[in-house]
């Protein structure tokens, strides 16, 4: 947990992926623990979806995205052969601790 004596450090990547690979390298994004958000971003720059990852829940040990959230994935993934995914991380600072 972030506090301002220990902040956790974020990190943003930025992937291109085709239309057709869209919806299963979102769902492989949400299954990581570090990553907090993803935008999937038009050609031109623009942001077409931002997905807050608290919006999954986990299900037999997988992520299942809520079904408006993969309509719009898969809309998205239809008009364009190609987007780019930004990808936010985040990784918690552990303490050293003492035994």
């Amino acid at each position: 947990m972030s506090t301002p004596e220990h902040p956790d450090r974020t990190w943003i990547e930025e992937i291109e992926v085709s239309g057709e690979r869209l919806k299963e390298k979102i769902e492989s994004l949400a299954a990581e623990a570090s990553v907090r958000r993803v935008r999937i971003k038009e050609p031109d720059g623009d942001i077409a979806v931002d997905i807050p990852l608290t919006v999954g829940a986990v299900a037999g040990g997988a992520i299942v995205l809520a079904a408006p959230i993969l309509a719009l994935i898969g809309a998205v993934a239809a008009f364009f052969a190609k987007v780019k995914v930004e990808i936010v991380r985040e990784e918690e600072i552990q303490e050293d601790r003492a035994d």
